[in-house]
């Protein structure tokens, strides 16, 4: 038992000691497998629904998925800004400031999500037509945005806290299980009870309350961890309020900025008339989300090492980071972009038994594949400065790549048809990575580690002995 203790104190500790190369591999791997898992739930269950119900079915599911990226955004937003205040706090040894920050993450996300199950339910019926649900597709989208919307409450378990400290492994369980649950209550739901795309509804809700249930035992109940979560840490704290939100912001924008551009584009598909396109990019946006999870790992991987190291004044260690990290998600996008070039016929076909709709699914998917080098380098740059404090850089690449590259990008190329539509994802990925280097470029001041808490104090990782030398009085 004291042995057990004493490796979950090590947890925190050897982020700022172990070596970098190794401690990279080991975050992004554990976050690679949690968020992959979860990209194979996105996957089957698109499976479940175009085979169990229909492909309206599934268009109708990915017409409401803004309304879980808008939940995701939400809890990115304070897991995120959570997360880099929790590591920074721990680096400079401030428990208190840490527990404070966790406290008011879970806060602020109850409460958002309460507000967006309200008003969802409220609103339901002008918000369905606001996403574009038509005809027979739109009661598939009600009975799923109804049971969504109504569990909003469970859709994250925190992980990004759990990074924070250093327990990857139990990080990695709340992704794992969950996802394990709703891959058995699909076809259970939509198959066996015959409840079509209400039990693809429920099913996600199932495994996200497992996640729930997992999240509030490690944080109020678990002893022997770095900090407790009390009922003080739960009041709202101005400060700590601030800085999570100006950190977190730009993950909420991205969030929301892609709900944006998937709103735009079902809008523009329905406005072509082309009666394939929908079924293409609804298959083509879940391969992506799969195929791109590990660069998401990458970058959720080297959050906490950043800001654990920022925290205790190790900036080498923290620059030498995000320059593994950048290496490895360009060339894993590569690598990606090859392998679906080559099988995005079979993958298609997986989909569907229209072979013309494979054809054109398949087109999609090798042209969506071209940004897939420059896809994780955006978000990658924006995570960077956020694990570090730095709330400025990081909303400026994560509005300026929706606002200024990708919408344009998109609502100008959709006038000249539906095979311009798909050209300006990969020419989008390209210019906002190019302007996310740019930026990174620019000479900034080093960060002060604000936040609450007490100041940082840097130590060298070497000192040398001269320091310590009395100097003569005069």
């Amino acid at each position: 038992m004291g042995e057990e203790r004493a490796t979950r104190r090590d947890h925190t500790a050897a982020l700022g000691t172990r070596p970098i190369g190794r401690l990279l591999w080991s975050t992004s791997a554990h976050t690679t497998m949690s968020v992959a898992t979860y990209g194979i739930y996105a996957l089957t269950n698109a499976w479940f629904v175009a085979r169990g119900v229909g492909p309206e079915a599934l268009v109708a599911v990915n017409i409401v998925a803004p309304v879980l990226l808008l939940l995701g955004a939400v809890s990115t937003t304070v897991g995120v800004g959570g997360a880099s205040i929790v590591s920074r706090s721990l680096g400079r040894g401030d428990p208190r400031g840490a527990a404070r920050a966790a406290g008011n993450t879970f806060l602020v996300y109850w409460t958002a999500a309460v507000v967006i199950t309200v008003l969802g339910l409220l609103l339901l019926d002008p918000l369905l037509t606001l996403l574009g649900a038509r005809a027979e597709i739109r009661e598939h989208a009600h009975d799923y945005a109804l049971i969504v919307l109504a569990g909003s409450i469970t859709a994250t378990g925190f992980s990004s806290l759990v990074r924070a400290e250093g327990r990857l492994r139990f990080s990695t369980l709340l992704w794992v299980l969950p996802v394990l649950c709703q891959i058995v209550l699909d076809p259970l739901l939509i198959f066996g009870l015959g409840w079509g795309v209400r039990g693809a509804a429920f099913g996600t809700i199932g495994g996200q309350a497992v996640s729930m249930g997992l999240s509030l035992w490690f944080f109020f109940l678990q002893r022997d961890r770095p900090y407790r979560i009390t009922l003080a840490d739960l009041r709202p704290h101005g400060p700590t309020l601030r800085e999570l939100v100006a950190v977190g912001t730009p993950s909420f924008l991205a969030g929301f900025g892609a709900t944006l551009v998937m709103f735009i584009a079902n809008n523009r598909l329905a406005a072509l008339g082309d009666p394939v396109a929908p079924t293409a990019y609804a298959t083509s946006v879940r391969v992506t989300t799969f195929v791109l999870m590990p660069q998401t790992g990458i970058a959720q991987g080297m959050q906490p090492l950043i800001g654990y190291n920022t925290g205790r004044g190790l900036t080498a260690r923290a620059e030498r980071t995000r320059v593994l990290a950048l290496r490895a998600t360009v060339l894993y996008g590569t690598a990606a972009a090859l392998v679906l070039l080559l099988v995005a016929d079979p993958l298609a076909a997986a989909f569907t038994d229209d072979r013309d709709a494979a054809e054109r699914t398949a087109g999609v998917l090798r042209l969506i594949a071209l940004g897939y080098p420059f896809a994780g380098v955006t978000a990658l740059i924006a995570t960077y400065f956020q694990a570090r404090g730095r709330a400025r850089p990081s909303f400026v690449i994560s509005v300026g790549s929706i606002l200024a590259v990708h919408i344009p990008l998109l609502l100008v190329l959709s006038l000249f048809g539906t095979p311009w539509l798909w050209i300006s994802f990969p020419l989008a990925a390209l210019l906002s990575a190019a302007g996310a280097l740019a930026i990174l470029r620019r000479p900034l001041p080093e960060p002060d580690a604000t936040g609450p808490g007490p100041a940082v104090v840097r130590q060298p990782a070497a000192p040398r002995r001269q320091s310590i030398r009395r100097r003569p009085r005069v």
